[in-house]
C-alpha cells in the first residue's frame, strides 16, 4: 500500500473503492453471528488510515496484491510475477482478512464524503466486510453503527438504501443489534413514507425481519402490524414476501399476539387467500394465519376483541370472517405444500 503517513482524501476514493457489486454479500442471509439463538419459524474517534489506494494501482481488470482494492473486493487478484508477491501478500484472502485500520479508514471517508456514489460505494464495501463476523465486531466497536445509521435520512434515495442494505448485514450479530434497534422508528418512517414497492421499502423490509427473528426486539414493531398488514394488500409479490417474513417472525412470539389480532387491519386481506395469489406469499401467508389460529383467546378477550371495528381478530379469527371458506377452498390446490399448510390451520 501507499505511504503509512498519507490521511485518505476524496480525490482518490473512487480508486479506492472500485468493488463490483458481485463480490457482496447475500443481504438476505439470516443467520446470527456471535451466540445468538436463531428463532425458526413455527409451524414452518476514528485514527488516520495507514495510507490509501492511488489510481495507478488500477488497470485492465487487474488488482494490485495488497491494496485495499484487492482486500475488499473479494476477488482472486492476479499477479503478474511471484517475485512482485511480499510476504503476507492477500491475493487469494476476501474481505473477511479486510484489517481493521482500513475499516477506520472507510468509515472516516464515510463521514466526510458528499458525492452520493461515492458514499454508496463506501456502504457497499462495508456491507460485504459485514459478511464476517471479526468485521462486524470492528465496525461497532469503530462507533461504525451510529456513522452508517446517520445516512437513514439522507437526501439521496441510493444512499438510503445502500444504508439499510449495510445495516442488514452488520445486523446479523446480537451485539449490534442492540445499537440498531434504536433506528427502528426511523426505518418505519421510511417504509411509511417511501413510494410503493420502491427499493427503500424492501431494504428497510428486509433490515427488519433480521431484527426480528429473535424475540429480543420484536415489541419494537407492536405499532407497526398496520403498516404490514396494508403493505400485503397494495405491493407486488417481492415486497409482499418481505412484510410476511417480518409477520411470521412476531407472530411466532405468544407475547405478541395480543397487539397483532389488535391491530386494525384491511378487510381486503383475507381475499389474498386464493389460488390465483403467488405460492411464494400463500404459504407465508398461510404461516401466518397458522400462528394466528394457534392463540386461543378467553370467551372474554373474544368478545372484547369482536367490539373492535376492523381489527384482525374481526378480519381473520371471529366467526364471521370469510378466511374458514377460502381456507376450504385452498384445499384443492394444486401445489401439495400449501393444501398441507391449510390441512393444518382446518384440523
Amino acid at each position: 500500500m501507499g505511504d503509512g503517513s498519507v490521511t485518505p482524501r476524496l480525490g482518490n476514493m473512487k480508486a479506492l473503492l472500485g468493488i463490483v457489486a458481485g463480490a457482496g454479500a447475500s443481504y438476505g442471509i439470516y443467520k446470527l453471528i456471535s451466540g445468538g439463538s436463531l428463532k425458526r419459524i413455527k409451524k414452518g474517534a476514528i485514527t488516520e488510515s495507514p495510507g490509501v489506494v492511488k489510481s495507478s494501482q488500477l488497470s485492465e481488470g487487474t488488482l494490485k496484491p495488497g491494496s485495499l482494492l484487492a482486500k475488499v473486493s473479494g476477488l482472486e487478484v492476479v499477479c503478474p510475477r511471484p517475485a512482485d508477491v511480499a510476504s503476507g501478500d492477500i491475493t487469494h484472502q476476501s474481505t473477511g482478512n479486510l484489517e481493521p485500520q482500513h475499516l477506520k479508514m472507510l468509515l472516516s471517508c464515510l463521514q466526510t464524503s458528499s458525492n452520493p456514489s461515492d458514499t454508496c460505494q463506501i456502504l457497499l464495501t462495508l456491507g460485504n466486510a459485514a459478511a464476517f463476523t471479526v468485521n462486524q465486531n470492528l465496525i461497532r466497536e469503530f462507533e461504525g453503527i451510529h456513522i452508517i445509521a446517520g445516512l437513514i435520512a439522507d437526501p439521496a434515495a441510493e444512499v438510503r438504501v445502500q444504508t439499510l442494505n449495510t445495516l442488514n448485514n452488520l445486523c446479523m450479530n446480537i451485539q449490534n443489534q442492540e445499537q440498531i434497534k434504536v433506528y427502528v422508528p426511523r426505518v418505519l418512517e421510511l417504509i411509511e413514507m417511501s413510494p410503493v414497492n420502491s427499493d427503500l421499502q424492501l431494504s428497510a423490509l428486509r433490515l427488519l425481519t433480521n431484527l426480528s427473528v429473535t424475540d429480543n426486539h420484536q415489541h419494537l414493531l407492536k405499532e407497526s402490524i398496520t403498516l404490514l398488514l396494508s403493505l400485503l394488500v397494495v405491493s407486488k409479490e417481492n415486497l409482499q414476501v418481505q412484510a410476511l417474513k417480518v409477520l411470521v417472525n412476531v407472530s411466532s412470539n405468544p407475547d405478541m399476539m395480543d397487539d397483532i389480532v389488535q391491530a386494525q387491519a384491511p378487510a381486503s386481506v383475507v381475499l389474498l387467500f386464493d389460488a390465483r395469489t403467488a405460492p411464494a406469499v400463500l404459504l407465508r401467508l398461510l404461516t401466518f394465519a397458522g400462528n394466528l389460529k394457534a392463540w386461543r383467546p378467553s370467551a372474554q378477550v373474544a368478545d372484547e376483541l369482536r367490539q373492535k371495528q376492523d381489527c384482525l381478530y374481526r378480519v381473520m379469527l371471529d366467526e364471521s370472517s370469510q378466511l374458514h371458506s377460502r381456507l376450504v377452498h385452498l384445499l384443492s390446490h394444486p401445489d401439495g405444500e400449501i393444501q398441507a399448510q391449510v390441512a393444518r390451520i382446518l384440523t
